[in-house]
């Protein structure tokens, strides 16, 4: 059986190999979106990109996504994506229904995690979150993981 972390290694790798020399950052998303939900398989049960909206910086828009309906939009500060985007650090929250100012855009969500995805110049340009219908289904591991995928997502050429 593969380890978590070898499974991190492995997407992390696709991703790269799929959007090398890619521009569009809704592809780049959208790749990593579907190559991560592939790989965890139902354990992810919504997986994509808020982005900053770049007409209102303090807002974020949702992305690339798979999954069932996400929010439209979401507030610096609020929810858990609010969170990430608002202190620029991830979010590992083992019950989303405890978190302060949870937004459930789905009912079936109860834990997430959320990583901030930064530009070339260091500035927030989206975060990326994952929800499971499982408590407790993300913990550090996860965290490295996706970090190391998230900080390699705008650099890759």
């Amino acid at each position: 059986m593969t380890s978590k972390a070898d499974q991190y290694d492995e997407v992390r790798k696709q991703i790269a190999a799929v959007i090398a020399g890619e521009t569009s950052r809704t592809a780049r998303y959208a790749t990593a979106s579907c190559l991560l939900r592939d790989m965890f398989g139902e354990r992810f049960f919504w997986t994509g990109f808020y982005e900053v909206d770049p007409h209102q910086p303090d807002m974020l828009v949702v992305g690339p996504y798979q999954g069932t309906m996400g929010c439209l939009r979401i507030p610096f500060g609020k929810g858990v994506c609010g969170a990430a985007a608002a202190t620029g650090e991830t979010q590992l929250v083992e019950d989303v229904h405890a978190f302060p100012g949870h937004i459930a855009c789905d009912s079936r969500s109860n834990s997430e995690i959320v990583v901030p995805v930064c530009d070339a110049d260091g500035q927030l340009a989206a975060v990326l979150d994952i929800d499971s219908t499982a408590f407790g289904a993300f913990d550090a591991e996860d965290q490295a993981g996706l970090e190391a995928i998230c900080g390699e997502l705008l650099t890759i050429a």
